[in-house]
């Protein structure tokens, strides 16, 4: 191999592209070309790491207490942490004969010179995981991920306390060029708007001369400076406001307007919510499925979090709930029921459009066959909007997912009390409702009747938990990955590696009687109270993060419904294969800790 395709292959390695011109030259001289036969051991906790190794060809198993931990081939290196630390807990052995390029340890760790490679080699799992996420997407990446409110413009704030008259106040926000005025009061701020101006001064004939404070609305929506664009965008969609107050050090700093805000984003999402909250028929929401799937590809590309998009699209899926909601369900009804979506819906971590999972709880003593109508009507919307059929039934469209309070709560203990595999599954999807239109108590009320009625059901508890090794994590004994030939050699990331990390989470805020659903805050919640600690909690984000950022790039590539789990690693780059089998060892991790912590080796 010529000293080009040396430097080629280098240069294609993390983070060794960052080196000076120079600085890679002089490397290029320093490298060594080494073989070594099967079954040597390079080095172990006894023998010391001599050189950073680059393979060429072959393969090296690292042993952790003669425990396989990982296996390097082509293209791979290895191990920068012998060298830094001078010691290692583990083994490396040569598992097919090797060629490899070799950079002597002194050399290596004058590399470390250089700050950022530096900053790299020294990160732990999560920093260098995120580390390799960002690298990755260097080629999409642009300000949308990274900036923060302090990089865009906000408009002056008008800011008036004490007795004032309307018309003063207008005069101010004149010459101030204002939007709207804010009135502190004490420690509190109220906003008057366009709109309040219109409603509360012009229609009712007010005089201009009376007091501001008789028109104000007390509440202002507000962000920190300090805060990153796309949750004030969130915020803005969530809230269903164009403007957000921004604060600084508990100051007002100024206002962020919608319009600005999209203008730097382009990405359309408030038409979105315009378009769902005018809605008057079916037709009006139907049209809105290809700007949703675009909005996804776009923020997707863009390298946002998939935590974030799931946030977004949630909400937006919440509006549509909403709007067909009191489309359909009689006014007079509408407090005395809940509709309620679960599953992936309720966890907020639904992105392209999966299974309808959904139900309506009704009021005691409200006749349930009063919605009968209303659900069908709901249930069929859903279908023609993009919602596919849930082939569980579990759809309002089935009476069976059609109780009053008492009715649920029936239900809920013979879920409690039942180790029918087939009970425990629609009770582990309970466990992930969230209301979204009517009458929310109805919920919270059947939760607390939940825990009330489960605390201690250890038994069930571990019945739960198993689902979670149900599948194999499709991780080889030699880091390869198991590939399915009934479906062209790929892989199903869901079965293979979310399912059971969000089942998993699932139980053990259940046995906690944690009330968040969304996986990441039950991930947070059970390390706040000391169930898993700090370091494997994030492990446990950052992999959750990978999986569901690779498995939505197949689903919005996917033609069909059943190609959408299913993902071919070949066609990842390389460091999306090494984020991948990383993430799937920590499911696997995970896995074990399931296993211990409620004793499945004792369950039939």
């Amino acid at each position: 191999m010529s000293i080009l395709d040396q430097r080629k292959l280098i240069e294609s390695i993390h983070p060794f592209e960052l080196l000076e011109s120079s600085t890679l030259e002089r490397l290029m001289h320093k490298i060594d070309i080494a073989y070594y036969p099967k079954d040597t051991l390079l080095f172990s906790k006894n023998i010391p790491s001599i050189a950073f190794y680059i393979i060429i060809k072959g393969s090296v198993s690292e042993f952790i207490e003669d425990e396989l931990h990982n296996v390097y081939s082509q293209g791979d290196s290895f191990d920068a942490d012998a060298l830094i630390y001078g010691k290692t807990e583990a083994k490396f052995v040569v598992d097919e004969d090797l060629i490899c390029y070799e950079i002597k340890k002194e050399d290596f760790l004058e590399l470390l010179e250089n700050k950022k490679v530096q900053n790299y080699f020294l990160q732990d799992f999560i920093s260098r995981h995120q580390h390799l996420k960002e690298h990755d997407a260097a080629g999409d990446l642009t300000p949308f991920l990274m900036s923060r409110i302090s990089d865009i413009y906000l408009h002056s704030a008008c800011v008036l306390e004490g007795e004032i008259s309307i018309y003063d106040a207008l005069v101010k926000m004149q010459e101030l060029q204002a939007k709207v005025i804010l009135y502190k009061q004490g420690e509190s701020y109220g906003i008057v708007t366009d709109t309040d101006l219109r409603q509360k001064v012009l229609l009712q004939r007010r005089s201009v001369d009376d007091a501001l404070h008789t028109i104000v609305k007390f509440g202002i929506i507000s962000i920190e400076r300090s805060d990153f664009l796309f949750n004030a965008l969130l915020l803005m969609t969530q809230k269903g406001v164009k403007r957000v107050v921004v604060l600084e050090d508990g100051a007002v700093a100024g206002i962020l307007e919608q319009l600005d805000l999209l203008s730097y984003f382009a990405n359309h999402s408030h038409l979105i919510v315009v378009q769902i909250e005018k809605a008057r028929n079916l037709d009006d929401l139907k049209n809105l499925q290809q700007d949703l799937k675009n909005l996804l590809i776009t923020l997707h590309a863009k390298g946002v979090k998939v935590r974030y998009i799931t946030k977004l699209v949630a909400t937006l899926n919440a509006k549509i709930y909403k709007k067909l909601f009191e489309m359909y369900v009689p006014k007079e009804l509408q407090d005395q029921c809940t509709l309620i979506v679960m599953g992936s819906e309720g966890r907020e971590e639904q992105s392209v459009k999966t299974d309808q999972d959904n139900a309506l709880i009704v009021k005691d003593g409200v006749d349930v066959a009063l919605f009968e109508e209303a659900m069908l009507s709901i249930n069929h919307a859903l279908l023609e909007i993009g919602f596919p059929k849930c082939k569980g039934d579990v759809m309002v469209s089935n009476p069976f997912y059609r109780r009053d309070v008492s009715g649920y709560k029936e239900l809920i203990d013979r879920w409690i009390s039942s180790m029918n595999e087939e009970e425990l599954q629609h009770f582990s999807i309970f466990l992930d409702a969230k209301s979204m239109a009517g009458d929310e108590s109805l919920l919270l009320e059947l939760k607390e009747h939940l825990h009330r009625n489960f605390h201690a059901r250890d038994d069930v508890l571990a019945h739960i938990a198993k689902a979670a090794l149900h599948f194999e994590t499709p991780l080889s004994l030699f880091s390869g990955f198991v590939l399915e030939k009934e479906h062209n050699n790929k892989l199903d990331l869901k079965k293979g590696g979310i399912f059971a990390l969000v089942h998993g989470v699932r139980t053990l805020a259940l046995q906690y009687e944690i009330s968040a659903t969304n996986t990441i805050e039950r991930i947070k919640k059970l390390n706040n109270i000391g169930v898993i600690d700090k370091s494997f909690a994030a492990e446990l984000i950052e992999s959750f993060d990978t999986l569901s950022s690779i498995r939505l790039k197949a689903m919005l590539e996917a033609k069909t419904e059943d190609e959408s789990n299913y993902i071919n690693p070949s066609e990842l780059s390389k460091i999306q294969r090494d984020l991948l089998k990383d993430s799937l060892r920590i499911i696997n991790k995970f896995k074990k800790l399931i296993n211990f912590h409620f004793h499945l080796n004792m369950v039939g």
